[in-house]
């Protein structure tokens, strides 16, 4: 098979560079996880002995399902969540629905297991609801007992990707649809349920698949909760505690995996051979009519109990990073700002280090995300499809999965210049969070090529400029929206990265901001500073989501300025 197509030697290059740079820091680890699941121990033979003491252990079979009813039950509290908020401000005309979209968005900038703590003293046994509770009507619900504490905080967190995508669906659905099942009787629920919803599946079934797969694989929340018998939590511990030679450590990374590419077979299964797609030009969208008053208050009140259990989180932390003590009262005994002084004073190197990696790692996911999506959308390279597949590849991979993968592969690899082995170097941090986030700048790229002319380049061309030229005068300042909103957003990721850094950190003088809130969360003493840093990670990454926002919309009004200008002209 020819590999590269004539006239395509320098993007042949790149693009056999960034495949081995894949193969290296991707392929390899996992196919090592993978290996040394089905390795026996004793004679380095291929064996299921592992597997059978896995399920053969009351502890790991309890882990395993635990961890599939968590995400399953996350899903379902995320979807009772989301689907009253998609469905209001997309069927009823009401003041405040921009704000309440923006507001059911906000969960998402920050991490969970930054806010897990916070959510304990809100809603734990000896928190404040259940303080007010107990002093006005005698009673205390466990929100937060074992299970039920993972549960609540990742449905919070997670539940707007399921408002997302379902409010996008219900806004395409044809409201001819809705008018139909009108005319023949539907009304209320029935109309939700039998047309309505079935319409917006797809949009459903992709956001909840993100909430399984993000819930099942998630580290940090467990662990800061003391919730040890779930799989990604026994996977750390294994590794952690006993060694990277523990296969159980393996085994379950094996299973992590399978799993999240389970989720989302399952997915394209549960939308494949159905028909979704309408036919209206322009219109879509439910019917928005208006409320009776006291249906506006109704929808009022349980929108307001909506946001102010999933803000809670973001106002449990404030509280906490500005409080002096909190315990067995329902608001802090007073307010100080020693928390943040000494954060600046003692952790700042946490800050540093995380400005630092999250700068290098989206930087090269932007260059890597330009490069494949150049070589994909504009050469004839036989194969270029795979090194787009491999970057979105690390999607399926949990951090926990890829950072055993690199202690594994690349602990007796020695770095001469730091007289270190390469899995203990801050350097495979940096790596770690490119490989983490490298699908979201691909996509931003991808997309912002996708909006250039080819005509641009061939008249580029056709005025003497080289290909290497054409690409870097006129394709990348083109796509310099794009680009920007993958660093961005790349950035504001990385920047609070959890499971991977937990596993790769070796010296705290290389720790990033996630893992100093990890370390000061372990003790009471130290959840002011943690509080403090969980909110300096939440402004990184709001900021970050901020400008993401800003980019996309000065590029999308460009656009649409420069269309105007073209017909103006023609």
């Amino acid at each position: 098979m020819t590999l590269f197509a004539r006239g395509d030697r320098g993007p042949a290059v790149v693009g056999l560079a960034l495949f081995l740079f894949l193969l290296l820091f991707l392929a390899i680890p996992v196919v090592k996880v993978i290996f040394v699941a089905f390795q026996d121990v004793g004679s380095g033979q291929f064996s299921l002995i592992n597997f059978v003491d896995f399920f053969n252990t009351s502890l790991f079979r309890e882990s395993f399902v635990n961890s599939f009813y968590v995400a399953a039950m996350s899903v379902a509290v995320a979807s009772v969540i989301a689907l009253p908020l998609a469905y209001f401000t997309t069927r009823f005309n009401f003041a405040g629905t921009a704000l309440i979209q923006t507001l059911g968005v906000v969960p998402l900038i920050m991490p969970p297991f930054v806010g897990a703590v916070a959510m304990q003293l809100l809603f734990g046994t000896n928190g404040s609801v259940n303080l007010l509770l107990d002093e006005w009507f005698g009673i205390n619900i466990p929100f937060m007992e074992g299970l039920n504490g993972v549960i609540l905080v990742q449905s919070i967190h997670y539940f707007p990707f399921i408002l997302i995508n379902i409010s996008a669906a219900l806004n395409n659905i044809d409201r001819a649809m809705e008018e139909s099942a009108q005319n023949l009787g539907a009304s209320g629920m029935r109309l939700f349920r039998r047309i309505v919803f079935p319409l917006a599946m797809p949009g459903y079934v992709a956001g909840a698949a993100l909430v399984f797969l993000k819930v099942f694989d998630d580290l940090g929340t467990p662990l800061l909760l003391d919730v040890n018998n779930m799989l990604a939590p026994q996977a750390y511990l294994r590794i952690s505690s006993i060694g990277i030679s523990d296969p159980m450590g393996y085994v379950i990374s094996v299973i992590l995996v399978v799993f999240s590419l389970l989720a989302l077979w399952t997915s394209l299964l549960l939308t494949r051979n159905r028909e979704y797609a309408t036919v209206q030009k322009g219109g879509g969208g439910l019917m928005r009519r208006d409320m009776r008053p006291w249906e506006k208050a109704g929808a009022y009140a349980v929108i307001l109990l909506i946001l102010l259990l999933v803000l809670s989180p973001h106002i449990g932390l404030t509280l906490l990073s500005f409080g002096t003590i909190w315990s067995y009262s329902v608001l802090p005994d007073g307010f100080t700002l020693d928390h943040y002084l000494e954060v600046f004073e003692s952790a700042s190197q946490f800050i540093t280090n995380t400005l630092l990696y999250a700068t290098l790692a989206a930087t090269a996911d932007v260059v890597f995300g330009t490069a494949i999506s150049y070589i994909v959308l504009r050469t004839r390279l036989a194969g270029r499809r795979i090194l787009d597949y491999a970057a979105t590849a690390s999607l399926a991979i949990p951090g926990v999965v890829l950072g055993i993968g690199y202690l594994r592969t690349f602990y007796e690899f020695d770095v001469p210049v730091v007289d270190k082995p390469l899995a203990s170097w801050w350097v495979i941090i940096v790596v770690a969070l490119l490989i983490r986030r490298l699908p979201y700048a691909l996509r931003a790229c991808m997309a912002a090529l996708q909006q250039v002319a080819v005509a641009l380049e061939e008249a580029a061309e056709n005025l003497g400029a080289t290909k290497r030229r054409t690409v870097w005068r006129v394709v990348v300042p083109l796509m310099s929206g794009g680009i920007l909103a993958g660093f961005v957003t790349s950035f504001a990721t990385a920047a609070v990265e959890l499971s991977a850094t937990l596993m790769l950190v070796s010296e705290e003088a290389d720790a990033p901001l996630s893992y100093g809130i990890y370390v000061f969360m372990q003790s009471a003493a130290g959840r002011g500073p943690g509080a403090a840093l969980g909110m300096i990670a939440v402004l990184i990454v709001a900021l970050g989501t901020y400008l993401s926002h800003r980019v996309i919309e000065r590029n999308r009004q460009q656009q649409a300025s420069d269309r105007l200008v073209a017909a103006a002209e023609t």
